[in-house]
């Protein structure tokens, strides 16, 4: 007999995972690009199961933050924080794709990644 679904598990493991933290120790833009660096499967296997799915994730190809977190089912503001540390550590390497005009190329932008994710 299977064990009934607990909604609990949801709302405490997202601190779990960032160890309680719910702030960045930097700021990452949603349609940031991030590429692991040569080492980043190796290591992450030892930094624990989400860092090392996200290293999977970005080894044969760049991804935005939104697709992480998309790919991973991860909230947002969880994958921002270990990607955050994952850039610290070295592990990933962060690129902007953010345009340097102005808000109108940014919402495009904006509007782009999230008919993306809309497709995943």
């Amino acid at each position: 007999m299977t064990e009934p679904h607990d909604p609990r598990g949801n709302l405490v493991r997202p601190y779990a995972v960032t160890r309680g933290r719910t702030e960045p120790i930097r700021d990452i833009p949603i349609e940031a690009v991030l590429v692991a660096s040569s080492a980043a499967v190796q290591e992450a296997r030892f930094a624990g199961h989400d860092k090392y799915r996200i290293a999977v994730l970005c080894e044969p190809k760049a991804q935005s933050l939104a697709e992480l977190a998309a790919l991973t089912r991860l909230p947002l503001g969880v994958a921002r924080v270990l990607v955050a540390d994952m850039v610290a550590d070295g592990l990933l390497s962060l690129h902007s794709a953010a345009p340097r005009k102005g808000f109108t190329e940014r919402m495009d932008l904006l509007g782009r990644v999230l008919s993306g994710l809309r497709k995943l």
